[in-house]
């Protein structure tokens, strides 16, 4: 009898986990793996996106990799590559700052968080504003006595750089909570025994802190990474991809919507998926060697 119960209430546990996991599998599903199935069968279709579909294999793909200014794009992405870096270095030095107790420390976490409440778009033209020639940047610095009139978003040598350091002062604010959530993870104890050993503040960090949340910056590094590769939003609301700050998804969308050329855009969608892929595996690989 003992031994039917059992039985019974393992069959309830798993027609329950079935149950709950039912929705979100369907949505994950028909949201995620369908269109992407989708999309790589469109990579074979010569497709305006209304009209007749025309299979062509490969031909998508060989017009892809045979135009050098399609991957030529991809240099773009090195800025947003730097700016990365840049970013989690910021991220991980005040999460530090704010792991230990200081006066204001609240206030100063939503602030630094705050970006990442507000829209992309939003972000978009408020830097709009601020990089413009008459804008609040240069007009900050004619206040100081600095003549300026530097063309932050019209000269190429200059855009992408700003451009970067917007998406640095959006995404900061993320990794920040991220770093700091895990940081807090540590338990207080291990801090008053390193503060009774005599430890300053740069050596809790680097012998308690850093090893403790290598995790979160394996994580942080790879979502990163994928970023600069996929960056839209900041470069598409801000300059439309112009002067130079034309990034891969751009023209993947003006492939597809502005010269409804669907099946060419899809293989280039594709083409970007694998080498996210292949980055983050690569990645992975490191890490665990580096472990």
């Amino acid at each position: 009898m003992k031994r039917f119960t059992e039985l019974t209430y393992k069959k309830q546990q798993t027609v329950i986990s079935i149950l709950f996991l039912f929705v979100p599998l369907t949505l994950i599903l028909v949201l995620g793996y369908l269109p992407i199935c989708n999309m790589v069968g469109y990579s074979f279709l010569k497709w305006d996106g209304l009209g007749k579909k025309e299979f062509i294999g490969l031909g998508n793909y060989f017009e892809l990799f045979s135009r050098n200014e399609n991957f030529g794009v991809f240099f773009v992405s090195i800025y947003y590559f730097i700016g990365s870096f840049v970013q989690l270095g910021f991220a991980l030095l005040f999460a530090t700052l704010l792991s230990f107790k200081m006066k204001g420390q609240n206030l100063f976490k939503g602030v630094l968080f705050f970006p990442n409440l507000i829209n992309g778009v939003a972000i978009g033209f408020i830097f709009l504003f601020f990089f413009r020639d008459t804008g609040t940047l240069n007009t900050f610095l004619r206040m100081m006595g600095i003549e300026s009139n530097v063309l932050w978003l019209t000269n190429p040598k200059l855009i992408n750089y700003s451009l970067a350091a917007t998406s640095v002062w959006r995404y900061m604010g993320f990794n920040m909570v991220m770093f700091l959530g895990a940081m807090q993870s540590i338990s207080g104890e291990i801090y008053e025994a390193a503060d009774l050993d005599g430890a300053n503040r740069w050596q809790m960090f680097r012998f308690i802190i850093f090893p403790s949340i290598k995790p979160i910056i394996k994580l942080n590094l790879i979502l990163s990474i994928k970023g600069a590769l996929s960056v839209f939003e900041i470069p598409y609301i801000m300059t439309g991809g112009g002067n130079g700050s034309s990034t891969f998804v751009i023209r993947t969308m003006d492939t597809a919507f502005k010269f409804s050329k669907i099946g060419l855009a899809s293989a280039m969608a594709v083409v970007l998926t694998i080498i996210i892929l292949l980055i983050t595996a690569v990645q992975e690989k490191a890490f665990k060697e580096k472990e």
